[in-house]
Protein backbone atom coordinates (compact mmCIF):
# COMPACT_ATOMS: atom_id res chain seq x y z
CA UNK A 1 0.00 0.00 0.00
CA UNK A 2 0.78 3.10 -0.76
CA UNK A 3 -0.82 7.18 -0.83
CA UNK A 4 -1.25 6.60 -4.29
CA UNK A 5 -3.42 3.94 -4.03
CA UNK A 6 -4.67 3.98 -0.26
CA UNK A 7 -7.95 5.62 0.59
CA UNK A 8 -7.97 7.59 4.35
CA UNK A 9 -11.45 5.04 4.45
CA UNK A 10 -9.26 2.12 3.75
CA UNK A 11 -6.53 2.97 6.48
CA UNK A 12 -9.40 4.07 8.97
CA UNK A 13 -11.20 0.56 8.34
CA UNK A 14 -7.74 -1.03 9.21
CA UNK A 15 -6.91 0.63 12.24
CA UNK A 16 -10.44 0.37 13.58
CA UNK A 17 -10.24 -3.70 12.44
CA UNK A 18 -7.03 -3.81 14.63
CA UNK A 19 -8.20 -1.89 18.07
CA UNK A 20 -11.56 -3.96 17.72
CA UNK A 21 -9.69 -7.27 17.28
CA UNK A 22 -7.91 -6.56 21.05
CA UNK A 23 -10.51 -4.90 22.74
CA UNK A 24 -8.87 -1.87 22.61
CA UNK A 25 -12.17 0.68 21.93
CA UNK A 26 -12.63 0.92 25.59
CA UNK A 27 -9.28 2.45 26.05
CA UNK A 28 -9.91 4.95 22.87
CA UNK A 29 -11.53 8.00 24.49
CA UNK A 30 -10.86 11.30 22.78
CA UNK A 31 -9.22 12.32 26.14
CA UNK A 32 -6.98 9.19 25.87
CA UNK A 33 -6.41 9.74 22.28
CA UNK A 34 -5.66 13.34 21.89
CA UNK A 35 -3.21 12.73 24.55
CA UNK A 36 -2.04 10.16 22.36
CA UNK A 37 -1.65 11.77 19.36
CA UNK A 38 0.37 14.68 21.50
CA UNK A 39 2.85 12.22 23.05
CA UNK A 40 3.62 10.27 19.43
CA UNK A 41 4.16 14.03 18.11
CA UNK A 42 6.97 14.65 21.23
CA UNK A 43 8.32 11.66 20.30
CA UNK A 44 8.89 12.64 16.55
CA UNK A 45 10.26 16.28 17.64
CA UNK A 46 12.83 14.16 20.26
CA UNK A 47 14.27 12.74 17.03
CA UNK A 48 15.26 16.40 15.57
CA UNK A 49 15.66 17.57 19.27
CA UNK A 50 19.34 20.28 19.51
CA UNK A 51 19.91 20.01 15.59
CA UNK A 52 20.71 22.66 13.47
CA UNK A 53 18.05 22.52 10.42
CA UNK A 54 20.56 21.45 7.88
CA UNK A 55 22.05 18.29 9.86
CA UNK A 56 18.28 17.26 10.63
CA UNK A 57 17.53 17.72 6.63
CA UNK A 58 20.82 15.52 6.25
CA UNK A 59 19.98 12.88 9.31
CA UNK A 60 16.70 12.92 8.07
CA UNK A 61 17.85 10.53 4.88
CA UNK A 62 20.09 7.87 7.12
CA UNK A 63 17.98 4.86 6.99
CA UNK A 64 18.24 4.10 10.79
CA UNK A 65 16.32 7.61 11.34
CA UNK A 66 14.84 7.52 8.44
CA UNK A 67 13.04 4.17 10.15
CA UNK A 68 12.14 5.95 13.22
CA UNK A 69 10.84 8.77 11.62
CA UNK A 70 8.29 6.62 9.70
CA UNK A 71 7.53 4.98 12.94
CA UNK A 72 6.50 7.94 14.34
CA UNK A 73 4.77 9.24 11.92
CA UNK A 74 2.90 6.52 11.63
CA UNK A 75 1.70 6.75 15.34
CA UNK A 76 0.36 10.17 15.37
CA UNK A 77 -1.82 8.98 11.93
CA UNK A 78 -2.97 5.76 13.70
CA UNK A 79 -3.72 7.50 16.47
CA UNK A 80 -5.43 10.73 14.42
CA UNK A 81 -7.31 8.10 12.07
CA UNK A 82 -8.63 6.11 15.64
CA UNK A 83 -10.08 9.85 17.25
CA UNK A 84 -11.67 9.91 13.76
CA UNK A 85 -13.37 6.70 13.64
CA UNK A 86 -14.52 7.48 17.83
CA UNK A 87 -15.69 10.91 17.45
CA UNK A 88 -17.42 10.46 13.93
CA UNK A 89 -15.06 12.96 11.97
CA UNK A 90 -14.53 12.75 8.37
CA UNK A 91 -10.93 13.41 8.31
CA UNK A 92 -11.23 14.31 4.70
CA UNK A 93 -14.08 16.98 5.67
CA UNK A 94 -11.96 18.38 8.82
CA UNK A 95 -8.96 19.11 6.53
CA UNK A 96 -10.74 20.44 3.76
CA UNK A 97 -12.50 22.54 6.08
CA UNK A 98 -8.88 23.89 7.35
CA UNK A 99 -7.39 23.96 4.22
CA UNK A 100 -10.39 26.77 3.22
CA UNK A 101 -9.95 28.50 6.05
CA UNK A 102 -6.32 28.85 5.81
CA UNK A 103 -6.39 29.99 2.21
CA UNK A 104 -8.53 33.60 3.68
CA UNK A 105 -6.17 33.49 6.79
CA UNK A 106 -2.98 33.38 5.17
CA UNK A 107 -3.48 34.35 1.12
CA UNK A 108 -0.84 33.27 -1.08
CA UNK A 109 -0.31 37.45 -2.34
CA UNK A 110 0.63 38.29 0.84
CA UNK A 111 2.32 35.06 2.38
CA UNK A 112 4.60 33.70 -0.06
CA UNK A 113 8.00 33.44 1.33
CA UNK A 114 6.95 35.21 4.29
CA UNK A 115 7.20 33.00 7.56
CA UNK A 116 3.93 33.97 9.44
Amino acid sequence: MNDSIATVARLRKAVAEFIRERDWEQFHSPKNLSMAVSIEAAELMELFQWMEVEEAQRRSRAPRLRKKIEEEVADIAIYTLSLCHTLGLDLSSCIEKKMAKNRKKYPAEKCRGKYM
